[in-house]
């Protein structure tokens, strides 16, 4: 049941008393559910607002309708950077033209109070963060229309689960009305366009945004958009009042143009007043196709990306950086910038830590060149912030992850070191007291990452949070913390050269966004390709790229020749990254890359692992992949979503260029598999029965299911999604690359391959023309002709292969490429 009317969101922040919380870093790091405990405003939460005296307010105004769509859940998710205690109203009019008992399934992250004709009914109140709590309930309707209300409320502690799904289990349908002023005829429509409405590209080059609609209105219908950064600033780049005119299914927004390089939210309301619906979605914007010229050095392309980052950056504190390196120094974005940074500081808002590091550099670098009282309000606000969990804190800060926890000690050290003899307001410390705190933890830090790898492998999100911390110590830290952060950096390096074709970076990676997955040469990590590589773009992203432009630090020489392989080349790597063991295989020739984490964590739930990827050369957005969705919604932002990470975790292998995947779904929400279509990017697609073949510029691959494909034409991922019905499916996917009549070649040798799958036993079997069988079994693994081939590479540096095509051994050369 998702018709509803709905009221505005109410808010109000909800810090609790602050105390010390327990320290349960164990420097043992994972992707996915972190016990740390009950936070002070969780404690304070639990004890006033369950079961607190509520009086129904039918006092409200209807904001917005909520309609169904692909959403099976009345879902308001989203992150707050501090405590917030979040509440929403709902109603409805539930008609029956009998008296009966209706028959629910109640599930929800938060909590849910229902009323039935003004009698409170229904109280379920788990406020389990982010965990799904369901019951069984039952609501005695009347003869006639029954007025129902809906209270849904949770705290918010930074990213927020937050929703109400009501399952109705009687066979005999229900009929809703809505308190607008709208017909159902009206209503459906809504319902429509809402649930259908996507961008007409990938990306927009030079263009306006254009949208498109399943369904065309009968009427006139205003549309409000908005264009909203990601970043965590959520800055509003551009806003239009459109019209949709009457048996229209196309809507361009003109004056959306010239906006920032970026993968933006496009936020819009459909309809006026309470009979509108609001409706969140995405889409790319990209001045160039092609990667503009590069400096030719090293040097010459930091000071390009400095020049860049000052004019054109995030109005984040990097920028800064960048403005006083280039002396492109713009007093009204400084003042804008310093004033938003220490206002998230001195809140404590989650995410500070990642201010609060180029803050430090700022000062240390910059003091003398910056105004006396602004250099004294940010020494105030290093003073008093909270560096870790063992000083007193209400805040929602995340002190647990592999990123967070870097960034958080590098900011301890770099404040102890800039004011040693200063008191630290929150710990009570001197700042040398901090500073050695912070070497002592730092050091454990580096021994866990220098044993196991990184968890957040190749993550094009936390990457450029790594280099926050890593590019502050090797410059500011003493000689032997330098030394380890430099390491570390040659490393995240390697990784990313590995795993970057013409200039973008991409890969399986152990945690990811839609955002950065569908954004291709727009995410925060991209410009360190160019700046490091050679070949790239450049965007607004400054949480970290003006600390390597601005630093000494040089990436070993030898990454410029794996990122951008010579015609006729190829390269494999195979190795771990990790506690959890991500265990990684690359393949990669000039012009397509397909990249695996292997046997990693079979058949459990997932997280934001991305387990499966290519990528082809021809075109920055020529990206597909292979996943099961997490949640219902494509538009979503769930850990799993849609498209980020999986539900269920499948079993995993690939040898060169095959890499074969088996999905075992049974029992979860969604009973079937897909995989994503980077379509604009794609020259040619063919679907033929069980087969994707694609191609991009010099670039080709293959995807096979053995349940048989199925190309989504209608709603929000019309075109760039294929479907795989079945729990039990075996996957394949395959790459190769040539030029001329390459890519009719490789399709003859994809229809001469033979694929079998026993759905009971679980084997996938493929075997290329005249090549031998690679057979994954769920229980066993892979063999190749019969032979075991076990994963056998388990370190954190690359061991790396070349030009496996000049192999005379048939198994150990690739099949397709």
């Amino acid at each position: 049941m998702t018709a509803w009317a709905v009221s505005d969101l109410i808010t109000s922040r909800f810090p609790g008393v602050a105390a010390p919380a327990e320290d349960r870093v164990n420097y043992r790091f994972i992707n996915g559910f972190v016990d740390v405990g009950d936070l002070p405003c969780r404690k304070a939460f639990w004890s006033t607002m369950v079961g607190r005296e509520l009086v129904p307010d039918v006092s409200w105004s209807t904001a917005s309708l909520y309609l169904p769509g692909s959403n099976r859940r009345v879902e308001f998710t989203g992150f707050w950077h501090v405590p917030t205690h979040l509440r929403r109203w709902l109603k409805g009019t539930f008609r029956t033209a009998l008296p009966r008992v209706l028959h629910l399934r109640l599930k929800t992250c938060g909590g849910v109070r229902i009323w039935v004709n003004g009698e409170e009914t229904v109280r379920f109140e788990p406020f389990r963060r982010n965990v799904e709590s369901s019951t069984d309930i039952t609501l005695s309707l009347e003869a006639g229309d029954n007025q129902i209300l809906v209270h849904t409320e949770d705290l918010a502690e930074r990213d927020t689960t937050w929703f109400v799904e009501l399952e109705v289990l009687d066979k005999e349908p229900l009929c809703v009305l809505l308190p607008v002023a709208l017909d159902q005829d009206e209503v459906r429509e809504l319902e429509g366009l809402s649930r259908g409405v996507r961008p007409s590209r990938d990306v927009f080059v030079n263009q306006p945004l254009e949208l498109i609609f399943d369904t065309a209105p009968e009427r006139d219908l205003p549309i409000e958009l908005k264009i909203v950064g990601h970043g965590h600033e959520r800055p509003v780049l551009a806003q239009s009042h459109l019209t949709l005119r009457a048996h229209q299914s196309r809507l361009t927004a003109g004056d959306v143009l010239g906006i920032a390089d970026g993968y933006h939210g496009v936020h819009l309301t459909i309809g006026s007043g309470p009979g509108s619906v609001k409706r969140v979605i995405d889409a790319g914007f990209l001045s160039s196709i092609s990667p503009p010229p590069s400096e030719a050095t090293l040097v010459d392309r930091k000071r390009q990306a400095l020049e860049y980052s000052a004019r054109f950056g995030a109005d984040r504190v990097a920028r800064i950086i960048a403005m006083m390196e280039t002396g492109d120094y713009d007093q009204e974005s400084f003042d804008r910038i310093i004033e938003a940074t220490l206002t998230s500081i001195d809140s404590r808002e989650d995410c500070s830590d990642f201010i609060m590091v180029p803050l430090l550099w700022l000062l240390g670098a910059c003091a003398e060149r910056m105004p006396a009282g602004v250099v004294e309000r940010i020494r105030y606000s290093i003073l008093s912030y909270r560096y870790w969990v063992d000083e007193p804190g209400n805040d929602a800060m995340w002190f647990w992850s592999e990123n967070h926890v870097l960034c958080f000690h590098t900011s301890q050290l770099l404040a102890g070191l800039l004011l040693p003899e200063e008191t630290f307001s929150a710990s009570g410390r001197t700042g040398k007291q901090q500073a050695e705190l912070a070497a002592e933890r730092l050091g454990r830090w580096f021994d866990s990452v220098e044993a196991h790898g990184l968890a957040e492998w190749n993550s094009a999100a936390y990457y450029p949070v790594d280099f926050i911390g890593l590019l502050a110590l090797e410059r500011w830290a003493e000689a032997s913390i330098a030394r380890r952060a430099r390491a570390l950096l040659d490393l995240i390096f390697r990784m990313i050269a590995l795993h970057t074709l013409s200039g973008v970076p991409a890969g399986s990676q152990g945690r990811a966004y839609d955002k950065e997955l569908r954004a291709g040469p727009l995410t925060e990590l991209a410009p360190f390709a160019q700046v490091a590589f050679g070949i790239g773009w450049l965007n607004s992203g400054v949480a970290s790229l003006p600390l390597f432009c601005a630093g000494s630090y040089q990436p070993p020489a030898d990454l410029t020749e794996i990122a951008n392989l010579a015609p006729g080349r190829s390269v494999e790597a195979r190795y771990s990254q990790g506690l959890e063991s991500g265990k990684l295989v690359l393949f990669k020739n000039e012009a397509a890359q397909l990249s695996t984490v292997v046997d990693h964590k079979t058949g459990r739930k997932g997280h934001q692992q991305h387990v499966i990827d290519v990528r082809l050369a021809g075109h920055p957005m020529a990206r597909l992949w292979i996943n099961h969705p997490g949640e219902d919604d494509p538009w979503g932002n769930q850990r799993p979503s849609y498209w980020a990470g999986n539900g269920i975790l499948p079993r995993v292998a690939q040898h060169r260029d095959v890499a074969l995947l088996i999905e075992d779904t049974r029992d979860a929400r969604h009973t079937w598999t897909h995989a994503y279509i980077g379509r604009d990017g794609l020259d040619d697609v063919i679907i033929d029965d069980n087969w994707l073949i694609a191609r991009s510029g010099n670039g080709f691959s293959a995807i096979y299911a053995s349940n048989g494909l199925e190309l989504v034409t209608h709603g929000p991922t019309a075109g760039r999604e294929v479907r795989s019905y079945g729990s039990i499916c075996g996957w394949a996917a395959i790459v190769g690359c040539g030029d001329g009549d390459g890519f009719m070649t490789f399709v003859e040798r994809i229809r001469q391959t033979k694929v079998s799958f026993d759905r009971k036993v679980r084997r996938l079997v493929l075997t290329p023309s005249g090549g031998p069988a690679i057979s994954l079994s769920y229980a066993d693994g892979l063999s190749i002709d019969g032979q075991a081939r076990p994963f056998t590479h388990d370190q954190p540096h690359p061991i790396l292969t070349y030009d496996s095509a000049a192999s005379d051994v048939g198994a150990d050369r690739p099949f397709y490429s």
